[in-house]
């Protein structure tokens, strides 16, 4: 269970941090940034962050194998990765339509989640 909550919260998380680092690309399509300066948008940028962090921080907490969870510190930081990407893809496909997938990008992709396998490997 704790393994599926650290998951789920880290996925949260990275929706998140997604939006706060690219989502702001976004928007000078919106009516309502025309006139924003780049210190409104950081500051906008931080705030989402901020929600980033509330999910990350417990799902690190909880999830650390030293904590009573049940993955390594190097484990965390895979998934955190692979979700990373992954909700990166999904953000660029549905939001930034002139973005193109390439093979290379998903050749880069499937390079990531053998890096799970392999941290998760017990050799």
């Amino acid at each position: 269970m704790k393994a599926i909550f650290t998951v789920s919260m880290l996925c949260i998380s990275n929706v998140f941090m997604t939006l706060a680092w690219y989502g702001h690309l976004k928007f000078g399509e919106m009516k309502w940034s025309k006139t924003l300066g780049l210190t409104a948008i950081i500051f906008i940028s931080w705030a989402i962050a901020l929600a980033e962090y509330i999910f990350q921080v417990p799902a690190n907490k909880f999830g650390f194998k030293a904590n009573g969870g049940p993955f390594s510190l190097l484990q965390l930081k895979v998934i955190q990765e692979a979700l990373s990407i992954s909700v990166f893809l999904i953000f660029t496909v549905l939001f930034f339509k002139t973005e193109k997938i390439a093979w290379n990008h998903i050749v880069g992709f499937l390079f990531i989640i053998l890096a799970v396998f392999f941290i998760f490997k017990k050799w």
